[in-house]
């Protein structure tokens, strides 16, 4: 059974003990390859055999953590870094804000992975605490969004300064084959860590792991469905004028929450326009690609 456990991160001061740097933001990313591909079903049968081959796991002191965002991409890596190598912990960072499918969904992927998913959560629980905590001021920016830094990122600061010093953290990311160069920039940048990318690796595209997902007979969850990329929070700060409009129709009240509270901190989701001035006709909505809400993001908010 999933355990929901509240970070409390305002106890500590939680400056981390591992240096941390930013890399650039990237929204690379595609939908548009052939999901019938054989490989789909080799990669499939991978996760479930053991079979692929990415890291050496004869260390010792070590913990492997797959940092689980509830989405589909996130999901199909975890389960074939468990079925590889072993994973000692699967943490998901919920946020009220995720669609209330994002929960069966959790638990779905923690029967096909055959191991618990530890749920964690900010004492901010979502967007709108997160973004009004300091009053006015700041929404969303060049520094990443401030819901992200309190909502996801201060959690794990404070799971990692927990841990004994001489912990050896292994991570696994769910990017896909579309986002080797972000990977590489990620490694980079977070060196007291080691890094684990199945679905880079492998060369599984987006459109790859939601075929996998598929062969498991686990649905999706329900934000793909409605049309979404990605299976972020409803109102996710970092979306375009497109997005913004999609998410009018589908979540009107959201949308206006999120305009209302732009005008309360005084500061746009969107650079230049608010929400409630914002032309319904303006932006596009499908191919651009916000990332999945988890660590990825968390890195533009350090």
């Amino acid at each position: 059974m999933s355990r929901l456990s509240q970070s409390n991160y305002l106890l500590p001061l939680c400056g981390s003990r591992r240096r941390q740097e930013i890399p650039p933001q990237d929204h690379e990313s595609s939908i548009g390859q052939d999901a019938d591909s054989p490989k789909t079903q080799q990669a499939y049968s991978q996760a479930n055999d053991g079979t692929v081959n990415t890291r050496n796991n004869e260390i010792r002191g070590i913990m492997k953590v797959s940092w689980f965002s509830a989405g589909v991409s996130s999901a199909v890596a975890t389960k074939m870094a468990i079925g590889n190598m072993g994973l000692d912990k699967v943490i998901y960072i919920h946020v009220d804000d995720q669609h209330p499918d994002s929960m069966r969904f959790v638990k779905d992927c923690e029967e096909w992975f055959g191991q618990e998913v530890e749920i964690m959560q900010s004492p901010f629980k979502n967007v709108r605490d997160a973004c009004m905590m300091h009053g006015k001021g700041y929404i969303n920016g060049p520094h990443g969004a401030n819901c992200t830094r309190h909502l996801k990122k201060m959690v794990r600061i404070k799971w990692e300064y927990e841990l004994p010093i001489d912990t050896n953290l292994i991570y696994v990311w769910g990017m896909d084959s579309g986002e080797a160069s972000r990977a590489e920039r990620l490694t980079k940048s977070m060196t007291d860590q080691q890094h684990i990318f199945p679905l880079v690796e492998l060369g599984i595209s987006k459109a790859h792991a939601h075929r996998i997902l598929k062969a498991s007979g686990i649905p999706r969850p329900e934000m793909y469905n409605l049309g979404y990329p990605n299976n972020n929070c409803k109102g996710c700060v970092k979306g375009g004028m497109g997005y913004w409009n999609h998410i009018r129709v589908d979540f009107p009240d959201v949308f206006a929450d999120r305009a209302k509270m732009e005008r309360e901190v005084g500061h746009t989701c969107i650079k230049g326009v608010f929400l409630d001035e914002l032309d319904p006709d303006r932006g596009r909505f499908a191919p651009i690609i916000i990332d999945d809400c988890g660590i990825f993001c968390e890195l533009e908010a350090l």
